[in-house]
């Protein structure tokens, strides 16, 4: 039986995961793709940043996410005064046993939500950096493991600037992808009113997958196929962006690796132990625009200008047949 416990190929894999997108859906209406991204985040033992307007259901989302899994689930309200130790926890001393003991914060849950991140200090969104990075947090000379899995969901509004952090790049570079959520149609808002009508849909939602199966399948990610010829093909994209004349700063290595692994996650999303070129076009933006600073017009116009300058790179770099 393959790693984990999980007999079968990847298409019972894909089947596997259609039933937890499906469960989360319930909840979570009208927006398939985004979705589809958080597992790939997922599987692909990543992170995520949630770029939007308050209410689109982000909070809702993760909530569905960790009760679709069975997974411990905590909220952090990023504020100014929000401490390290409030996110990772403290050592409180015991009288009764004369020694001191570690008290563990919210940081300590397999989908963690870190809400409206860039409302905190330098000092505390760094506390998340070994977390994110390391799957660890080190306090008072010790260690501590976090999950397997652990998942952090981050989130932050793009209009409202005063009082506000934004991330380091060391930060952003952290997150395997960058999203945002927008708006439901007019229909699907519809939907999420008449499913609310009595009780939040979230509370009837029900585990279908385990931790040990989210374990197997992130093992799995790493056995599909991915051709040289791909990993070349990764590998131009990001030289492109450190070349490209209205970027003062390209994708990091770590773009390239994250790029790779969310591939693999996607195409074995979609049923396949091997990756295609349209699995690789179908995340690069989302991966790389993030790790790129633009200068001039580019660094002006934020985000979208470095979505499009991924966009048009893609259009120039020749794929593989």
């Amino acid at each position: 039986m393959p790693a984990g416990g999980i007999a079968g190929g990847a298409e019972d894999v894909a089947e596997k995961v259609r039933i937890l997108r499906e469960n989360i859906e319930k909840v979570f209406i009208g927006k398939p793709a985004v979705v589809t991204k958080v597992l790939v985040a997922l599987f692909a033992g990543g992170h995520i940043l949630i770029e939007d307007v308050p209410g689109v259901g982000k909070t809702t989302l993760a909530r569905a996410l960790a009760r679709s899994l069975d997974l411990s689930f905590s909220r952090v309200q990023f504020t100014p005064d929000l401490l390290p130790s409030d996110l990772l926890g403290v050592s409180v001393y015991n009288q009764g046993t004369g020694e001191f003991e570690f008290k563990k914060g919210p940081v300590f849950a397999s989908v963690v939500l870190a809400d409206e991140i860039n409302r905190t200090t330098p000092r505390t969104q760094s506390a998340l950096l070994e977390a994110m990075s390391e799957a660890q947090v080190s306090v008072d000379g010790k260690t501590f493991r976090l999950g397997p899995p652990f998942m952090v969901l981050a989130t932050q509004n793009p209009f409202e600037f005063e009082g506000t952090y934004p991330l380091p790049e060391s930060q952003l570079d952290r997150f395997l992808m960058k999203i945002s959520v927008g708006y439901p149609s007019r229909d699907h808002e519809l939907e999420v009113l008449s499913s609310q009508r009595t009780a939040h849909p979230i509370d009837s939602t029900v585990a279908v997958m385990s931790d040990v199966d989210i374990q197997a399948i992130q093992q799995r990610v790493k056995e599909v196929r991915l051709e040289e010829s791909l990993a070349g093909y990764i590998l131009s994209l990001v030289t492109e962006t450190r070349r490209s004349k209205s970027l003062t700063i390209g994708a990091s290595p770590r773009g390239s690796l994250f790029l790779y692994r969310a591939a693999q996650a996607l195409a074995l999303v979609e049923g396949r132990d091997y990756v295609v070129p349209d699995d690789i076009k179908r995340l690069a933006v989302t991966v790389l625009a993030h790790r790129i600073i633009g200068k001039g017009f580019a660094y002006e116009g934020g985000q979208d200008e470095r979505e499009r300058i991924v966009r048009g790179i893609l259009e120039t770099v020749e794929v593989p047949v």
